[in-house]
């Protein structure tokens, strides 16, 4: 039992020292705790010591938010004293000290204070004092709010404000917040927000201020958000005005067209309501149709002509214009064709220059085989004797003829004729390869056939 008992004053010690170091000896989880009327609140405390190894003494206190304190509740390890003007409304029993607040009311905002003092046992009398404040807020869940736009009518960008305006029938610190077609909206140069976020005003309003429009309303115990959302019309425009066609070929501002082909063009502008359109020729300064299209016919004009499109908006009073040029020229087919024709000139090219070298390559190669010096001397030597022999010529008849530049090519086997003149090129016993050609200037006339022209 002795060993016992020191062991628990060990134990008892060594917890008085470790919470001496951490200065914590209770915990309060939450500074401020938010409550519906009507329901109830329990303030918890956490220990982080054991009711029997210490003696304890304490109170709970309220300050009220005009500033009034009021002690509530008075207690010891064993013992609670309540004041009696609050025994039904406060609970609290005794080890446990969390405080149980019934059926909340607004009364009941402000801070709670628990102070608590702390002796161990056996530890020389020592006391610890303990002291935790906690914020509660007391708020009536809000109703569905209500969502309303001043003026309710379409308004003119640049021209008009707008003031939206979220309400809730019930509800208790409230903050409200916008959407534009399911996005937040925020703060800007255009946009301003009451304290609150109840009131968001518009000025001026644009174009893009246009859209769906609805606010959610919150406090700390709920979130509701209105069931509708409410339009804003903005009157606005002209923008981007632009001239299209789905014929001819465009090149920037020139509509290129074949003759006698009809052509449409559409005029066409972001504007709220839409635009009405006029049609003028620039060259003849006349007003042409009005509507947002245009129908020429191509046979009727000259080779070019200058076009200009006017959008006006009623509502805004403003305008805007746009002009292209018009040309007349031959497309084929349209543009499609065109267009095919002139992405298919390359391929062409190349499939005709391609032909053309291959053409070129057979005939050289042709040329080569029928036109070989060989092929060429092998048909003359291959000749009958009769058509070789001619008569004996001395030289003297007509010498002028036999000068000049020849070329000898030596032909293995036929070597037995003996009377072959110098042009039949017989007996060239001293060329050693087929392929050697032999030049020599033929000065004199050679006196006998036989004679070889090879020195």
């Amino acid at each position: 039992m002795e060993a016992a008992g020191r062991m628990a004053l060990y134990v008892c010690s060594l917890l008085v020292l470790l919470t001496e170091i951490s200065g914590k000896f209770i915990n309060v989880p939450s500074s401020i705790r938010h409550g519906i009327e009507g329901k109830s609140l329990r303030l918890p405390v956490e220990m982080y010591f054991q009711l029997d190894e210490a003696e304890i003494q304490g109170t709970w206190s309220h300050t009220t938010t005009s500033g009034i304190r009021t002690t509530l509740v008075t207690f010891t390890n064993q013992s609670s004293i309540t004041d009696m003007m609050y025994r039904n409304h406060i609970f609290f029993k005794e080890p446990n000290m969390s405080l149980f607040i019934q059926r909340l009311n607004r009364r009941d905002e402000g801070d709670y204070h628990l102070n608590l003092n702390i002796e161990f046992l056996n530890n020389s009398g020592q006391v610890f004092k303990e002291e935790r404040t906690v914020r509660v807020t007391v708020d009536i869940p809000v109703s569905i709010p209500v969502i309303k736009k001043s003026p309710s009518y379409a308004v003119v960008e640049d021209k008009a404000n707008v003031t939206w305006t979220c309400s809730v029938e019930r509800g208790t610190s409230v903050v409200f917040q916008w959407f534009r077609d399911n996005a937040l909206v925020g703060v800007s140069d255009r946009y301003h927000f009451s304290k609150d976020k109840s009131t968001l005003v518009i000025s001026p309003v644009k174009k893009e201020d246009k859209g769906s429009y609805r606010c959610a309303a919150s406090n700390p115990v709920s979130q509701e958000t209105c069931r509708t959302t409410v339009e804003l019309t903005v009157y606005y425009g002209p923008y981007n005005l632009e001239v299209n066609s789905d014929q001819g070929l465009r090149t920037g501002e020139v509509f290129t067209i074949n003759p006698g082909e009809p052509v449409f063009f559409d005029c066409q502008a972001d504007s709220n309501p839409p635009n009405s359109y006029v049609w003028i020729s620039k060259g003849r300064n006349t007003t042409i149709t009005v509507g947002p299209r245009l129908e020429v016919l191509s046979y009727r004009l000259a080779q070019a002509e200058d076009y200009l499109c006017r959008a006006f908006n009623n509502v805004t009073q403003k305008q805007d214009e746009t002009q292209f040029t018009l040309v007349v020229a031959s497309l084929g087919t349209g543009k499609e064709k065109h267009t095919q024709d002139y992405n298919a000139v390359s391929p062409l090219g190349v499939i005709t220059v391609c032909s053309l070298l291959i053409i070129g390559g057979m005939l050289l190669v042709l040329f080569r085989k029928a036109c070989h010096p060989k092929r060429v001397l092998m048909r003359i030597y291959n000749r009958p004797i009769s058509d070789q022999k001619r008569p004996h010529r001395s030289g003297h008849e007509d010498a002028t003829e036999d000068f000049g530049i020849y070329e000898f090519v030596s032909v293995p086997g036929k070597m037995e004729s003996t009377q072959a003149s110098c042009r039949s090129l017989a007996r060239l016993e001293s060329v050693q390869d087929m392929h050697t050609t032999i030049y020599d200037v033929i000065r004199h006339v050679p006196e006998t056939p036989g004679q070889s022209l090879l020195k």
